[in-house]
C-alpha cells in the first residue's frame, strides 16, 4: 500500500516532507492540494516525493495518485512559534581575526557548512535567525575551518510544549468506545489556554461524521468500529494547543501527536483484550523492557583486547564479562562492510565487514547474547554512504539510473576543496567529505534503505539510527510501522543532537539525553553546581517528551570525549551513579568501567581498574535488586556539608535526591568532589550504603528535621525511615 502515512502536525515556517509508502523505483505518483487555508497560496511539485511548506496556519488536505489507488494526507499547521534571534561572536575571537568567510553551523541549519554565513556588525560577527524557545548551540567557523569555530549558544525566551497522552474506555454497556485525550500544559505554562484537536487517518474508514467530539473526548459507537474495514485498524490521533498570552499577542505552541489503535479483535478474529471487547493499542510506546535496560555499548574494532583479531567470535567469548555487569542490551557500532575501523563509511549494506567475519558469525554472536538474556542493538547507518560505494561512484559518473540518489547542493554552499564530479557538489554534514548524504526525494532511495531495513530487522534486536536527524520523519514512521508489525518488542534508538520529541512521534522509543550529558560534564568540570541535574531531568518534560519516551542516559560513547579525560577522575564515579539512579535507560560505554582514556582505545582486560569495575557492577545490581531505582519518582533532599574541619567540602559539588515508588523510598547522595565528604542530610535514613552494605552514616539526628549526617566518598544509597520504606 502506496499511502503516505498518519497526518502531520507543523507549524507555518516548517516544510513537511510527504512521500508513498513502499514506493516502487519506476511507479507514477502524483500529488496535488485538495484543500487549504482560504489565504494560503501554497503548492507542491510534480515528483513522487513532494514539500509541503505551510504559509498561514490550517489544516492542509492533499491528494495522492498512486499505483494501487488515491490516497489523502492530512496536515496541520500551526501559527509559526519561532522568534528572531540573533548568534553573535566577537571578530577577535575568530582565527584569524578578520577571515576571507565565516560559516555557522548548528542544529538550526543541520550543521551544514557553508549554508549560513554572517555579516559584520562592528566588532561582531552575528546571524539573524528565527527560533522557537530554548537555548539553541552554534559555531562560528572561519573560513569554514570547523577545527577552529567558536563556539555560543543563543537563548530564546518562551514556553515550553504541551503534552497529551490517549487512553480508551467504554460507556453505555459497551456500546460506545470513548477515546479520551489528557492533555498538560508545559510546565512554565500553567496560565495557558489548552485544547485538543483529533486527528483522521486516511487510510482508515473512520471519518469525523462516524465520531462525536466533545472537547477532550471522542466518542464512537462501537458497531462503527466493528464494521470498518478489518484490513486495516482504526487510528485516532491527538494533539494539545496551547495558547499563552504576550504583548505582541497569543502565542501557540502544539505538542506531537499521540495516536491509539482500536481493532475490532485479535488476529484471530477473537474477539479483543480491551474496552467493549475491542484491542487497544498504543503504537507510540516504547517496549516496556526498554525503559529501565542497562545498555552497553561496543567499539568492535576495540574491545577484544591488545592481540585478538576483532571478530564475531571474540566478542562472543566475551559475552560472560557483560553478563556479570548486568548488561540488558549490547549495542555494537557498524559491523557491515566498509574500510574504516569505526565502520560508519559503509560500501555494502548487504555483507558484514570481511574482516569481522560471516554473517553467520554474526548471527551466532546474536545467539550467545540471547542465550545470557541479552538483546543486540544494530547501528544501522542509512543518513549517507561511503564516497567508495559503488552507488555513489555511478551516481557521480552519470550512470543511468543512480543520478538521483545523492542530494546536491550549489557549489557556492560547498565549503570543501574536493572537486566533485556531476552538477554541483554533494551535500554533506560538518566537514565529513567522505560519506554524501543519501536524498530521501528518491523512491529508488527509500526502496533501497527499506530492503536494508527488512534485512537485519529480523537479525538483531533494534537499530541504534546514526545521524536519525538526517533522515526525513515519514521515513521514520514507515521503518517503524514495518518493523514493529514483526516484533513489537523491536527498539529504536535515535541520534538526535540535541534530543527531539519530534522523533518520538510513532518513530523512535528511545533517545540520546544530550541535557544530562552536558550537564554532568559542567557539573563535573565545577561549571554548574551538582544539583544542575534537577533541571537536567526536568527539562525533558519542558520539551514536551512524553513520560514513555525513553531517556538514554550516558556520560560517553564513540563520539565524545572520554569523561576522565574531559574532566578528570575525581568525578566519574557520581556521574555514571547519577546514570544507573535517575530514572531512564543507563549506558556504558565500553572502557568506562575499566579506565579507557582514549576515545575508542583498546579495552583495559589485564590492566583494568578492578575497582572501577567493580563500583559499575555494583550500581548495576543495585538496580536491578530496587524497582524503586528504576520507576520511583525523583525529589530534591536538601544536603549541605559538615562544618569546617569535619572533612567536608564546597556544597555545589554534593547533590542528593529520594527515589520513591509507594512503597521503598531510597536517597541517593552524589560527591563529585573524588573526596570523602561528610554531608549533612535533610532525611530521615538509615546509615548503611546499600552500594556496598558499609555503615556511612552517624545514628544521631541533626537538626529538627530529623536528618543525619554521611560520609560520601563518590554515590551512596540510603534506605529511608519513613511510610514509604519498609
Amino acid at each position: 500500500m502506496h499511502h503516505p502515512g498518519p497526518p502531520r502536525v507543523t507549524t507555518v515556517g516548517r516544510p513537511v516532507e510527504l512521500a508513498p509508502r513502499a514506493p516502487k523505483r519506476d511507479a507514477t505518483y502524483r500529488w496535488r492540494v485538495l484543500d487549504a487555508p482560504a489565504e494560503s497560496a501554497v503548492a507542491v511539485g510534480s515528483g513522487p516525493v513532494v514539500h509541503l511548506d505551510p504559509d498561514v496556519p490550517g489544516t492542509y488536505r492533499l491528494e495522492l495518485d498512486a499505483p494501487d489507488d488515491r490516497h489523502e494526507q492530512t496536515v496541520r499547521a500551526f501559527p509559526d512559534d519561532r522568534r528572531p534571534a540573533t548568534m553573535t561572536v566577537p571578530a577577535a575571537d575568530l582565527e584569524p581575526a578578520s577571515p576571507d568567510e565565516v560559516s555557522v553551523i548548528g542544529p538550526f541549519n543541520d550543521r551544514l557548512v557553508g549554508r549560513d554565513r554572517p555579516r559584520r556588525a562592528g566588532d561582531d560577527y552575528a546571524l539573524d535567525v528565527a527560533l522557537p524557545p530554548g537555548t539553541h548551540p552554534f559555531g562560528f567557523a572561519p573560513n569554514d575551518d570547523l577545527a577552529e569555530q567558536v563556539r555560543g549558544e543563543v537563548a530564546v525566551p518562551g514556553p515550553g510544549r504541551p503534552r497529551v497522552r490517549l487512553d480508551a474506555q467504554e460507556v453505555a454497556d459497551g456500546d460506545e468506545l470513548v477515546v479520551v485525550a489528557d492533555a498538560e500544559p508545559a510546565p512554565d505554562a500553567a496560565e495557558a489556554t489548552l485544547a485538543v484537536e483529533f486527528l483522521f487517518d486516511g487510510r482508515d474508514a473512520l471519518e469525523p461524521g462516524d465520531c462525536e467530539i466533545d472537547g477532550d473526548s471522542l466518542r464512537v459507537p462501537v458497531e462503527t468500529l466493528r464494521e470498518s474495514d478489518s484490513s486495516e485498524p482504526v487510528r485516532v490521533h491527538a494533539v494539545a494547543v496551547q495558547t499563552t498570552t504576550e504583548s505582541e499577542g497569543p502565542y501557540v505552541r502544539h505538542s506531537i501527536l499521540d495516536t491509539l489503535v482500536v481493532d475490532s479483535g485479535d488476529a484471530g478474529g477473537e474477539p479483543g483484550s480491551g474496552p467493549a471487547g475491542l484491542a487497544v493499542s498504543r503504537p507510540g510506546d516504547a517496549p516496556e523492557w526498554a525503559h529501565h535496560a542497562t545498555v552497553y555499548e561496543v567499539f568492535v574494532r576495540s574491545f577484544a583486547g591488545e592481540t585478538p583479531d576483532p571478530t564475531f567470535d571474540e566478542l562472543a567469548r566475551r559475552v560472560p564479562y557483560l553478563d556479570s555487569l548486568g548488561v540488558d542490551c549490547l549495542w555494537l557500532t557498524p559491523i557491515l562492510e566498509s574500510h574504516t575501523t569505526h565502520g560508519y563509511h559503509v560500501t555494502d549494506y548487504f555483507e558484514t565487514a570481511s574482516d569481522l567475519g560471516s554473517r553467520e558469525d554474526f548471527e551466532a554472536l546474536v545467539d550467545r547474547c540471547h542465550d545470557a538474556g541479552i538483546r543486540v542493538v544494530f547501528d544501522l547507518v542509512i543518513n549517507h554512504t561511503s564516497r567508495d560505494h559503488p552507488a555513489f561512484q555511478f551516481h557521480s559518473t552519470g550512470v543511468p539510473g543512480y543520478e538521483d540518489h545523492y542530494a546536491r547542493v550549489p557549489e557556492r554552499e560547498d565549503p570543501s576543496d574536493v572537486d566533485w564530479g556531476g552538477p554541483g557538489a554533494a551535500e554533506h554534514y560538518f566537514n565529513w567529505t567522505r560519506i554524501p548524504n543519501l536524498n530521501y526525494d528518491s523512491p529508488a532511495v527509500r526502496s533501497w534503505m527499506l530492503d536494508v531495513v527488512a534485512e537485519w530487522a529480523g537479525v538483531v534486536d533494534g537499530f541504534r539510527c546514526d545521524v536519525a536527524w538526517g533522515v526525513p520523519h515519514g521515513f521514520w514512521k514507515e521503518v517503524r510501522e514495518r518493523v514493529k508489525a514483526d516484533d513489537p518488542d523491536f527498539l529504536l534508538l535515535d541520534e538526535t543532537i540535541p534530543r527531539d520529541p519530534a522523533y518520538h512521534e510513532t518513530e523512535f522509543d528511545a533517545h540520546y539525553d544530550t541535557t544530562l550529558y552536558g550537564a554532568l560534564r559542567e557539573v563535573g568540570a565545577g561549571e554548574k553546581p551538582a544539583t544542575a541535574i534537577f533541571d537536567a531531568v526536568a527539562d525533558a518534560r519542558w520539551h514536551g517528551f512524553p513520560d514513555d519516551a525513553v531517556q538514554l542516559r550516558y556520560v560517553e560513547n564513540h563520539d565524545e570525549e572520554r569523561y576522565r579525560s574531559a574532566v578528570g577522575d575525581d568525578a566519574l564515579r557520581a556521574a555514571a551513579a547519577a546514570t544507573f539512579t535517575l530514572p531512564g535507560a543507563p549506558m556504558i560505554y565500553y572502557g568506562q568501567e575499566t579506565g579507557v582514556e582514549t576515545q575508542r582505545g583498546t579495552m583495559r582486560w589485564y590492566d583494568a581498574d578492578s575497582d572501577l569495575v567493580g563500583f559499575h557492577r555494583r550500581l548495576s545490581r543495585l538496580r536491578d535488586a530496587h524497582e524503586v531505582l528504576r520507576v520511583g519518582g525523583v525529589e530534591p533532599v536538601p544536603a549541605g556539608v559538615a562544618p569546617a574541619g569535619d572533612g567536608g567540602v564546597e556544597s555545589d559539588r554534593v547533590v542528593a535526591f529520594a527515589r520513591d515508588d509507594g512503597t521503598d523510598r531510597f536517597v541517593v547522595v552524589l560527591n563529585f568532589d573524588g573526596e570523602p565528604t561528610t554531608v549533612e542530610l535533610g532525611a530521615d535514613v538509615e546509615g548503611t550504603d546499600l552500594l556496598t552494605g558499609e555503615r556511612v552514616g552517624a545514628n544521631d539526628a541533626v537538626g529538627d528535621d530529623g536528618g543525619v549526617r554521611v560520609t560520601v566518598a563518590d554515590a551512596v544509597v540510603l534506605r529511608a525511615v519513613g511510610e514509604s520504606s519498609h
